[in-house]
This record gives structure tokens, sequence and C-alpha cells, in this order.
């Protein structure tokens, strides 16, 4: 496992925007230092800026695997932090990209302390490091196989140990494996699916039920898929469909002491695994089946997990948000 540490600083909500003007300045830089020719840096550096309509004027149809990567899509520019998450420790899964990259970044930003728990890819995990590092907050970086019990209970007490406590876990980290029959679909595919998208979550759950205390909250992140299935991510609906009973009857478990325990199901995002996973046919055509006709982006949907982590949302829990498009669903 790998650990960073940082010092933290006195929250300054009117310092929001200079601190999003030293990330987008930071950013400039780590594309230079950190990534080659070879990566296509030119791509996701399209300099979109802080505008008000970014949404509007932003390219859907060119979106890239680099662009992931442009602060524009990882944090909303006019976002203003008021200590929600003041004094708190999170643990995210898959925290290093996409949307569990933009939940650490307004995590920080709300004033939480992240450990960050990512599979292989380094470069990712860093550069999000340094996003909350930004934000004046710690960041720890455990890299390992989340399918693993030894490595899950590890990194919970680990991050106990080292800060004391912990309020938040975001189970986020998922794979899915795009196959258009069962018959494609081997048993040790099937077995992986659940391995990473429903044990790890009894895993860190089970361990981190021994630290959390009254107030604390559980996060897991579910799909649109668990309510409307999928024909070819059979596998994947199937694990996020557990998700979702699992969550409703932990929140049953512990809503007497005190431990909130939600969902986010998002629908059709563009992530890193999207890139990774299918082709470039689908990839062209993602998102667009839904009533907004695009896929949206990590910056979209984190703002749920920062809700569900707070306050605001203290009498909220066994549910459910779904930051869908438009979807309708049971």
């Amino acid at each position: 496992m790998i650990s960073d540490k940082h010092t933290p600083h006195q929250y300054k909500p009117d310092a929001c925007k200079l601190r999003y003007r030293l990330a987008r300045n930071f950013i400039d830089q780590f594309y230079t230092s950190t990534y080659d020719a070879t990566d296509d840096p030119g791509e996701g550096q399209q300099r979109l800026g802080v505008r008000s309509n970014f949404l509007g004027q932003f390219n859907f149809k060119s979106m890239t695997r680099e662009a992931l990567n442009e602060m524009d899509i990882i944090v909303n520019p006019s976002y203003i932090p008021s200590g929600k998450l003041k004094g708190r420790v999170a643990i995210i899964t898959g925290g290093d990209s996409g949307i569990g990259r933009s939940i650490a970044v307004l995590y920080a930003k709300e004033g939480a302390d992240i450990a960050i728990v990512y599979l292989k890819n380094g470069r990712d995990a860093q550069f999000t490091r340094k996003l909350v590092s930004a934000e004046g907050k710690i960041c720890r970086l455990y890299k390992g196989d989340i399918s693993e019990e030894s490595f899950c209970r590890d990194v919970v007490r680990s991050v106990v140990k080292d800060f004391g406590l912990l309020s938040i876990l975001v189970n986020n980290a998922g794979m899915h494996v795009p196959d258009s029959s069962l018959k494609d679909i081997s048993s040790r595919q099937f077995k992986r699916t659940f391995d990473v998208n429903m044990f790890s979550f009894y895993y860190f759950t089970h361990e981190a039920l021994k630290f959390m205390k009254k107030g604390s909250s559980i996060i897991n992140t579910a799909s649109v898929v668990a309510f409307r299935g999928s024909d070819h991510l059979i596998d994947y609906s199937a694990s996020k469909g557990a998700i979702v009973s699992f969550t409703r009857s932990l929140s049953k478990n512990l809503a007497t002491k005190g431990i909130r325990v939600n969902a986010v199901a998002p629908g059709p995002v563009w992530t890193p695994l999207i890139f990774e996973s299918f082709s470039k046919s689908h990839i062209a055509e993602f998102g667009k089946e839904n009533p907004m006709k695009r896929a949206g982006l990590p910056r979209e949907v984190a703002p749920a997990y920062v809700f569900l982590a707070s306050e605001d949302a203290s009498f909220i829990s066994g549910q459910v948000i779904h930051v869908n498009g438009g979807e309708i669903v049971d």
C-alpha cells in the first residue's frame, strides 16, 4: 500500500475561486511533466476555461479519455463549498478517476481528508491526490485488489490508525465486461464481477462498522441498470441490483445506531471504464438513449455524494438517488 501525508489547513470558503485557479494551473503543469507524447494530452487539454455555460458549449460527441482530466469536467467551477464535511475522513474506492475523483475533490473542498483506493493506475491516483492536496487536505493512496478481503480489511485499519477515525465510506469501485449473450459470460467472469462489485462492498463495510460512530455515512454506487437491466451487461446489472438490496437492508439494520446507508445510481456517465470497455461505435452512441440525449459528466454526479454524506441528509437512509439524465425508474 502507498501512503502520503500532507498538512491540512483551516477551511476558508471565500478562497474557493482562488483554489480552483490554482488547481487549473496545477493541471497544466501536471500534463506537461507527467504525460508523455504517447498519451496525446493535447486532446484533453482544450482550454475550456471557467464559464457559466460550459455544458451548453461542450462538444459531448468528441469526448476522449484524456478530456476526463479537465478541471471543468471534474468539478463545476461554480461549486461553492461550505465546510459540510469539515473534520471528517472518507474512504473512496475507485477514487483515482471518473466519478470517484470528482467525489474526492468535492469532499476535500468541503473539508474532509481522503483515502483513495485504486487498482493499478498510479498516474491517475497521483493526479487526484494532488487535486485533493490543492484543497489543503490530506490524501492517502492505497493500491490493491478490492476483491481480496484481507486488502480491504488492511485499508480500513490503516486509515483509522493514521487518521484516528473513519466518518464516510464510499463503495464506488466497479468493473464490467460487455457481452452480447449469457453464453459468452464464463463462470469465472461472473464470479469476478460479483467479487469486485459486491463482495468488496461487504468487505469494506464489515470492517468499517467496527470503527464508525453515530453520524457516519455509507454511500454505495449502484447503477441505472440495477432497475432497468442491460442486455449486454447481464452480470454487471445483477451485481448492481444486489448493491441496491444490500443498501436498503443495511440501512434498516443500522438506523438505530445513527449510521446512514444510501446509494447513488448513475446513468451513462463518462468515465475511464467506458473507454476501456466499449467499442468506438458504442462510445459514439453512448448516452444518447436517455431523455437528455447525452451521457453525464463526473462533476454532475459527485454532488449527490456530498449531500448524502452531509448533515443535509440526516433524515435520509436506505434511499437511492438517481442521477441518470432524466430516465424514470422504479
